[in-house]
């Protein structure tokens, strides 16, 4: 098993995360995305949309990271983390759809602005992370996880982007609940840490 990947990538560590936590032996082949192996007609033919993570299952590729994470659950017979009956798969797919979504558009983006020099208005993106930060601290009032009473894909999904959104200048301090939420997955048994880097508030840090 191969996972293309970037170590800057929160999407990339997403997949990186959960194979670590399943225990999954696989090898970890990195693109240079500053190179532009990404957009090489080798990488293009294992996706054309020419981003990582790819994953290559002994010759079945899956793209897409929370795609990923759905195929390894799947595969592996991990109910546990991705539950069948169909109230539990129906709230991970929220979780998922909200780290395609105001995971991305927010805490995401704001990072990438700052990491990659992206040209999105971080007003914009800083106060839509923050919008989703607020809902997530009220969610997790209460409660250990995103679904159920164990973790699940939806918490690796949504970890990567949100425990770095100090990147992008997206103060947590004031979100006791997800600082207490990530804590709690950087204890599981086989946590991988997210590679950090001294960009805007941990610069200033």
């Amino acid at each position: 098993m191969k996972l293309y990947h970037h170590p800057l990538s929160g999407h990339a560590h997403r997949a990186r995360l959960f194979l670590s936590l399943l225990g999954v032996p696989h090898e970890a082949v990195e693109v240079d995305l500053a190179a532009g192996a990404h957009k090489a007609p080798a990488f293009l033919a294992l996706n054309p949309f020419g981003q990582v993570p790819v994953l290559d299952d002994d010759g079945t590729i899956v793209v897409d990271s929370n795609a990923i994470l759905v195929y390894l659950a799947k595969n592996l017979g991990r109910t546990d983390w991705l539950p069948e009956d169909p109230a539990g798969a129906a709230a991970v797919q929220r979780w998922l759809s909200v780290a395609a979504g105001e995971v991305a558009y927010g805490p995401a983006a704001a990072r990438l602005v700052t990491v990659f020099g992206a040209a999105f208005h971080p007003e914009e993106v800083i106060g839509r992370a923050h919008t989703l930060l607020r809902r997530l601290d009220s969610h997790l009032a209460g409660r250990d996880w995103l679904v159920g009473e164990r973790p699940t894909i939806a918490d690796v999904a949504l970890y990567s982007y949100v425990a770095r959104a100090p990147e992008g200048n997206v103060d947590l301090s004031g979100y006791p609940e997800v600082g207490a939420y990530l804590s709690r997955i950087e204890a599981l048994p086989g946590f991988l840490p997210f590679a950090q880097t001294p960009a805007g508030l941990t610069a200033a840090a």
